[in-house]
């Protein structure tokens, strides 16, 4: 079942990419599997998806403790909280959510505490909404000048989520916003390669817009089951 829907996603890239005049080969599915058993998990890593996404720190460490010898990329993609930190340090490839300077500092410690240089995305609320996490725009800048200081992080680039709805405009304008930023940033003198955004219901748009990753849970695994 995974192996035909993935077919279908990688498709879909395809067509938005050349729409854009991208490679297709640049964007990397992160498949997202909170909330699925392990077994779905070990089927896409099956099919050929080496990057597999976690929303919570204690499921994927849950996962990681049973498969150890997976022959995945683990990367964090939700929210994560600072008492968390220590847990999560080294143990993913990528965390896709640093959105404060308090959060960097945390993980500049746990990760020197572990002799190890962990790899972030700086999370950015493009839209502004209330209920999302993620830094502020205007505030970006500061952070990842402040990251970039810091000996035990490298900032591999940004992450946002669009504003959940089918309007493509509004979601065409989230993922611009973040690209610009990028942008700016880069001209700044910054190494930023990635931009994480895009989901099950827009990652076509994000990937015209310069999606390196794209962050995939439902389309690729169907519903969760509650």
């Amino acid at each position: 079942m995974i192996a035909s829907r993935l077919r279908e996603v990688r498709a879909r890239i395809a067509l938005a990419a050349e729409r854009a005049g991208r490679d297709p080969a640049v964007v990397r599915i992160v498949a997202v599997t909170k909330g699925h058993p392990l077994a779905a998990a070990q089927e896409a890593a099956a099919v050929g998806l080496a990057d597999l996404g976690e929303n919570r720190v204690q499921e994927a460490l849950a996962k990681m403790e049973v498969w150890p010898d997976a022959p995945v990329r683990w990367h964090l993609v939700g929210h994560l909280q600072r008492n968390k930190v220590k847990h999560a340090v080294g143990r993913f490839v990528l965390i896709h959510s640093l959105d404060s300077v308090r959060l960097a500092d945390a993980l500049n410690e746990a990760a020197a505490a572990r002799a190890l240089v962990q790899d972030v995305l700086v999370e950015v609320n493009v839209a502004g909404e209330a209920q999302k996490t993620g830094c502020p725009p205007g505030e970006v800048p500061a952070l990842v000048a402040h990251a970039a200081d810091l000996p035990h992080l490298a900032v591999r680039g940004l992450m946002t989520m669009a504003p959940l709805t089918d309007d493509v405009a509004v979601q065409r304008g989230a993922f611009a916003g973040l690209r610009a930023l990028r942008e700016e940033l880069v001209g700044r003198g910054y190494r930023l390669p990635e931009l994480s955004m895009g989901m099950t219901n827009d990652f076509e748009t994000a990937v015209e817009e310069g999606a390196t990753m794209v962050r995939l849970g439902t389309v690729l695994f169907g519903e969760r089951i509650p």
